[in-house]
């Protein structure tokens, strides 16, 4: 029978005694793997194992021929770039391949040319160098949050991810506090789980929870606009929105089902003017990731009876500059994309609870400077957090346990 082995490869094996023929076959199938997602586009370059200049003299008639198979291209870079994704010395003295295809290779040069000023300058640290890095792990075809852990492993990166997000609590403030207890309690039927004098937390679902609190004694002034909506996650819509009309709740936008739509919902008005949307999810090319998600919840009743049940809640959050705040998102907080709508992207933050991104232009509420908001996130590992806050308070790039996001929401992470 004759060998499906390529005789190039053959005589790379046996030329090099150093290694073993089962390595030299595992390098060659690992960039073959990479050639592939090249030519398709998924990574826009891809790197061979690092290996010294003996080594790679041998391999690169096997690289140039699975170059050739693939129709891409390959670079022997000598020096590559040094960021923080990687632990430098795994590359010291080596040399890799770069597999590319187009102008991405230009653009690898570019960011190591930027690189290298920086470093000439003493100023190659810090934010920057976690910028140059996030920028190769992007051209290598890595989601953000690989890019963290790498980060992670790497430096003194940490996202929020890293100390546990146990749940998540959303704020909302009221002039008249009994009467809004009163409609979440009695005419939502939500169990009430904790309660003073100036605010009371609702349970959603498993760790969601909604903190309604007075005006009175706040830092706000109730003139201050709403810029936000909760989206309450439920399969029975039909009966919600009966017993809401029966109730005679404000209905601002009516039931609509679409069948072959990626969901159905309709919108309710609390007293106070805070916008509440019942919503389901269909399977949908826009919810292949948040669908699986969803099915592995279990849907709480509320006092109202097992009927009427939420299992989760999406926080809807509305900018003005989407792409910046996506990056915060992904990058800072550590949270990964379920769903994206164009206009709207939803993020997983806790089992139960989501933070919905929103561009104004098109979403049901306007952007606004200040808003009667606040988003809190519980971490497992509370003091982890603040000793990393005080490790790295000197970055002015880092958060703080309660700041302002860039659509001047306010967040508390404690």
């Amino acid at each position: 029978m004759k060998s499906s082995t390529p005789l190039v490869l053959l005589l790379f094996i046996f030329a090099v005694s150093s290694c073993t023929k089962m390595d030299f076959l595992r390098e060659s199938g690992q960039l073959e793997s990479f050639a592939e997602m090249v030519q398709a586009g998924v990574k826009p370059i891809a790197l061979s194992e690092p290996m010294s200049s003996a080594e790679l003299d041998l391999f690169l008639p096997e690289a140039k021929r699975l170059a050739e198979k693939y129709e891409i291209e390959i670079f022997r870079e000598p020096a590559l770039i040094g960021t923080s994704l990687f632990d430098s010395a795994v590359v010291e003295g080596k040399e890799v391949l770069i597999l590319y295809k187009g102008k991405s290779l230009d653009a690898y040069q570019l960011l190591k040319a930027e690189a290298n000023e920086l470093a000439v300058k003493g100023a190659y640290s810090g934010a920057k160098k976690e910028a140059i890095s996030r920028a190769f792990g992007r051209l290598l075809g890595y989601p953000a949050s690989r890019i963290n852990d790498l980060l992670a492993q790497n430096s003194e990166f940490r996202d929020l991810e890293d100390f546990g997000i146990k749940g998540q609590e959303l704020s909302w403030f009221y002039k008249d506090l009994p009467a809004a207890k009163l409609f979440y309690g009695k005419t939502l039927g939500l169990k009430m789980i904790a309660e003073d004098d100036h605010s009371a937390t609702f349970q959603i679902a498993g760790d969601s929870k909604l903190v309604l609190r007075s005006m009175g004694g706040s830092a706000y002034t109730g003139k201050e606009d709403k810029s936000v909506a909760l989206a309450l996650l439920t399969d029975n819509l039909e009966a919600w929105y009966t017993h809401l009309q029966d109730e005679k709740v404000e209905i601002k936008y009516t039931l609509k089902v679409k069948p072959d739509g990626a969901h159905d919902g309709f919108v309710a008005v609390d007293p106070e003017g805070y916008l509440l949307e019942f919503e389901m999810f269909r399977m949908h090319p826009e919810n292949e990731r948040f669908i699986p998600e969803l099915k592995g919840l279990t849907p709480q009743a509320t006092n109202l009876g097992a009927e009427f049940n939420f299992y989760a809640s999406i926080t809807w959050l509305y900018y003005k500059d989407m792409l910046p705040m996506e990056n915060f998102v992904t990058e800072k907080l550590g949270l990964e994309l379920s769903a994206d709508q164009g206009w709207a992207k939803i993020y997983k933050a806790s089992q139960n609870s989501y933070l919905g991104l929103v561009d104004e232009k098109r979403g049901m509420n306007s952007f606004s400077e200040e808003k009667l908001v606040e988003v809190k996130f519980d971490l497992e590992d509370s003091k982890g957090w603040e000793e990393y806050l005080n490790k790295t308070s000197k970055d002015s790039t880092r958060m703080t346990g309660t700041f302002k996001d860039l659509g001047g929401y306010v967040f508390r992470l404690f």
